[in-house]
């Protein structure tokens, strides 16, 4: 039996349960999706191919970055920066690899590359870690016949080659000698367009995330106030659309006689 939801995008997803098959698919038109689903329906009972059309053409794990990224922005949870660098990373290293050879062994040679370009444990970690949700995706959501399974025994050998691990904790915060040794050099270097000084003194006095630094407008800012919006920040839930920061003396003067001719708080001047 075929179920029709209509995603925010407006879109439909189809899903067909039937003989304990289980396919999905999205469409503009719920009409292309009632005949899609018909034809699945069909399919199954004839004991041929349930595959949707869009899984036919993923041959790579490349193609199933892709899908997966495609999937994730149409139920509106696009890849924040963090993950579309890993998943762009991957797809450069391991997008040509075709899913009959993405086995253990093809990942290990993965990892220990990784290892010797200077990748660190809790690096290597979150790039299996995202290796094994796409594959996991794909097999859930559309039926793929590749195995996650390959990705975890992958992670436990590196694991055992030390190549895979947690985050070392940090032990010290910079002094502040070594800060004004930063922003020194920064201020300094007549090729610096951005006000790497500035950022950093702001980033040190607010522990803000890098985009929750730079992102804000000055629409945003009310100085007199001296209220920060920090929108889509970490931590925030879908129905906030931001969060209020206060600023303090020392984060004000660095936003002080900052150029209002500027969108970015923080752009150079």
């Amino acid at each position: 039996m075929a179920t029709f939801t209509q995603l925010a995008s407006g879109n439909w997803r189809v899903q067909v349960r039937r003989k304990t098959r289980y396919v999905a698919e999205t469409f503009r038109r719920r009409k292309d999706g009632e005949e899609w689903a018909l034809e699945m329906e069909r399919n199954i009972d004839r004991n041929g191919s349930s595959k949707p059309r869009v899984v036919r053409n993923v041959r790579t794990l490349g193609d199933l970055i892709d899908l997966h990224d495609e999937d994730m922005r149409e139920v509106g949870k696009p890849p924040r920066r963090s993950k579309a660098a890993v998943m762009a990373s991957l797809k450069t290293e391991l997008g040509s690899v075709k899913l009959p050879a993405l086995n253990r062994e093809r990942l290990i040679e993965f990892g220990r590359k990784r290892a010797k370009q200077g990748a660190g444990p809790a690096t290597l970690a979150i790039d299996l870690s995202f290796i094994r949700t796409i594959v996991t995706h794909a097999v859930a959501v559309h039926g793929i016949e590749v195995s996650a399974e390959e990705a975890r025994l992958a992670r436990v050998a590196l694991s055992h080659l030390n190549l895979v691990g947690k985050s070392k904790e940090r032990d010290r915060r910079p002094t502040q000698d070594e800060l004004d040794e930063l922003i020194e050099y920064f201020e300094t270097n007549r090729r610096q367009f951005i006000p790497m000084g500035r950022i950093v003194r702001y980033a040190v006095a607010t522990t803000l995330r890098q985009e929750e630094i730079c992102k804000p407008e000055w629409p945003l800012v009310d100085m007199k106030k001296r209220l920060v919006v920090i929108q889509d920040a970490s931590g925030t839930t879908r129905q906030m659309s931001g969060r209020y920061f206060l600023l303090i003396s020392e984060e004000l003067r660095c936003l002080e006689g900052r150029p209002l001719r500027h969108s970015l708080i923080l752009d150079r001047a």
